[in-house]
């Protein structure tokens, strides 16, 4: 007899085997098995269509992808997950009378219905004989095949026989995001592929890619010459391939700008920008680590002309619902700009800085909704003073601030960001704490709040490895969509929830990243400290000393220092050498740690003794100018073991010091000589130099990286 599993029992049976967790699971007694025969049916009267009129909806928008695309992609995941290569046949129920065209066990069915209130994006499972998925859209048979896929991954090692169960399976919110910050960084086409899979495969329907920000332009249109670079953005015929892409997995591609405020980049390529022309804004004006070109001009009919241009031309390049514009983050002080002031006693419909605001979001938004889409902005406006504009009721707010338990812009549909940043820097240190998410947060389903969010931000990590971030993404990418789906308690511990991902594993199709290459003969790594512009596709944003760059002349990992504590250029026994005198003055690189063999060597002159003083760092470990408790040069492996050798660095002198490391055996070298050995390595640590609670006091210079442990002699001759 079936037997409807309670919230314990599923979790030990097939539906631990599926992320997210069904909202409805009925375990029965057995498995159905894919065989050489098994087919894939559709019925040919919905073979072409995309959807039923009851499962259209405004969010995630309209499905793209037919039923019979979506069997011929299924037969493909199937073949190479399983070996079995379906065939795709026509399923018209009794009519003909054929014996071929009723399904058998182990045929797979697909068709759309309008029986149960399935939505847009909810499904019916039922593998008891013959796997039949159904749904009122593609998007909710997609999200069918993906629980057939999952089960089979998880649960027979042939990958070729699922559980048989029946399920009624819909989503908590409407809209389950991931965003990522690609204004600050320029992603590789690969990474956003394979992660399109992984959202479609884990029921994520959004990614939101913030395309620009005071430090980059990732659009590049013809139309604005100067404002991208071709080499680190994105062509009109990029985007198409990647909407193509994303509507094979029912994601659908958001774009973000960010205007007025975190625009540096548009407002130098056009000159319209608070700190151009005539009467300009100062550096008092805006926030202190910033120019006051950071803001595009509100007052200005060219900057208002401009922005209106550039939203209107990639507003037309994506076919999403939403439109996101930023508008967060105006610094107050702008308003005591005379320039704000002179426009504010003359303007009859504006009376405030949050007026002006206001007013420039609600003129994008006709810009956007000319398009049929709806405006996303950041929020925070509303903390302005605004008597005469008020921002327009379809615009959806992004709320950044808080917990976000519940809706908190009336008047506003919203999509809760706050509690799910993921800003992997020694300065922000902010990731979204899995435990609570998966224990206890409990997603609103309040008629206003349309979803929720992972939310990337790559400040300081402009040139970071696409992998650095997805480590740090990827648990509580899983969690969010899991409980974004499925709000009802959860039935077992997150260690249960992370075994069950693990054990499904990726999607079919998704490419494993090439390993790093290691380079042999030369160095792999060099940072000198001198004086370097940010690369091309990347506009400096900051003011005099902030986030200032630490070029690598040998490979492709340059930093920055962070937002306000940044270390001074002095010195250094080659050119420039850096000082940093806070725990807070680091750079951030976003490097992969390296595997042994490798060979770290730095010049350094420490001007004082503390606790703890790291040189590189990363999750799993860090190098130590001044171990913990011995206050010896020494390496750390996190949550395991400190290790220090026999030497004490000299204050007030330059001292080079190398570190040459096997599996498990690390020399120490101090001006080319042999210190002593510890039988212990880790992996090089890239992350950063130093962490938020333990950088070093002194100048540092030419720190340099080998992917290969270098001999004594090659050490000698270091200079």
């Amino acid at each position: 007899m079936p037997t409807t599993a309670t919230a314990t029992e599923a979790a030990a049976t097939s539906v631990a085997s599926v992320v997210p967790r069904p909202t409805d699971w009925t375990a029965l007694d057995g498995r159905t098995k894919l065989t050489g025969h098994t087919r894939i049916l559709i019925d040919p009267r919905t073979a072409y269509a995309t959807a039923l009129p009851s499962g259209r909806a405004e969010f995630p928008g309209p499905a793209r992808q037919s039923v019979r695309q979506l069997a011929t992609q299924l037969r493909t995941e199937i073949k190479q997950l399983t070996g079995i290569t379906p065939r795709i046949a026509h399923h018209t129920g009794h009519r003909t009378g054929r014996p071929t065209d009723h399904p058998a066990d182990g045929d797979i069915t697909l068709g759309l219905t309008t029986e149960g209130k399935l939505g847009a994006e909810g499904y019916t499972f039922d593998s008891a004989g013959p796997i039949r998925i159904e749904a009122a859209s593609t998007h909710g048979l997609y999200y069918g095949t993906r629980t057939l896929l999952q089960l089979l991954r998880a649960t027979a090692d042939d990958h070729r026989a699922v559980p048989r169960a029946r399920s009624a399976d819909r989503p908590a919110q409407a809209i389950r995001m991931v965003h990522l910050d690609a204004g600050r960084k320029y992603w590789q086409l690969s990474y956003l592929e394979n992660l399109i899979r992984r959202m479609g495969d884990q029921k994520l329907n959004t990614l939101f890619l913030h395309l620009s920000e005071s430090e980059g332009f990732r659009l590049h249109s013809p139309k604005f010459p100067g404002l991208a670079d071709p080499d680190h953005s994105y062509s009109r015929a990029d985007i198409e391939r990647l909407k193509a892409f994303a509507a094979r997995h029912h994601v659908q591609l958001m774009p973000g700008l960010e205007l007025p405020g975190h625009a540096t980049v548009i407002s130098e390529a056009f000159g319209i920008g608070f700190g151009s022309g005539a009467g300009a804004c100062s550096g008092a004006h805006t926030h202190s680590h910033l120019t006051p070109d950071w803001i595009i001009d509100m007052t200005s009919d060219k900057a208002i002309a401009k922005s209106k241009e550039i939203v209107d031309e990639f507003a037309g390049w994506f076919d999403a619902p939403l439109f996101s514009i930023g508008a967060e983050e105006v610094p107050g002080q702008l308003a005591d700009c005379p320039r704000v002031k002179n426009y504010l006693a003359s303007a009859p419909d504006v009376a405030t800085l949050g007026d002006l605001l206001n007013r420039y979001i609600n003129t994008l938004d006709d810009v956007v909704t000319s398009h049929g889409k709806r405006t996303a902005v950041y929020n925070g406006s509303e903390h302005l003073t605004a008597p005469q504009q008020q921002v327009h009721a379809p615009v959806v707010f992004l709320t950044w601030e808080g917990t976000e338990a519940e809706p908190g812009i009336p008047g506003h549909d919203e999509i809760a960001i706050g509690p799910f940043y993921d800003t992997p820097n020694n300065y922000h240190h902010l990731y979204p704490d899995e435990p609570w998410m998966y224990d206890d947060w409990a997603p609103s389903t309040a008629p206003d709040m349309l979803g929720s969010g992972v939310t990337n931000w790559a400040d300081y990590n402009f040139w970071a490895d696409d992998g650095y971030f997805e480590q740090s993404m990827a648990g509580a990418r899983a969690i969010l969509a899991d409980r974004a789906w499925n709000k009802s308690a959860t039935p077992d511990t997150l260690a249960d929830f992370r075994a069950r991902a693990a054990r499904i594993g990726d999607p079919p199709g998704t490419t494993p990243p090439p390993p790093p290459p290691r380079v042999e003969g030369r160095p792999s790594h060099h940072w000198t400290f001198d004086d370097a512009s940010y690369p091309s596709g990347w506009t400096y944003a900051g003011s005099p000393g902030n986030t200032i760059l630490a070029e690598d002349v040998a490979g492709g990992l340059s930093g920055t220092s962070y937002i306000i504590n940044n270390p001074t250029p002095v010195p250094g026994v080659r050119g420039q050498a850096w000082r940093f005198d806070s725990d807070r003055d680091g750079v951030g690189f976003g490097g992969l740690d390296v595997a042994e063999p490798w060979t770290a060597s730095v010049r350094v002159r420490p001007t004082a003794r503390t606790g703890d003083q790291v040189l590189l760092s990363s999750k799993a470990g860090a190098l130590k100018l001044m171990q913990h408790g011995t206050g010896k040069v020494g390496f750390t492996r996190y949550g395991a073991a400190d290790f220090s050798f026999d030497h004490t660095l000299p204050l007030d002198r330059w001292t080079r010091l190398t570190w040459v490391t096997t599996p498990g055996h690390t020399t120490l070298y101090a001006d080319g000589k042999r210190i002593g050995s510890v039988a212990a390595s880790i992996p090089l640590p890239l992350r950063s130099i130093g962490t938020e609670k333990a950088s070093l006091r002194g100048d540092l210079d030419e720190l340099i990286t080998w992917d290969e442990a270098l001999t004594p002699e090659e050490v000698a001759r270091l200079r």
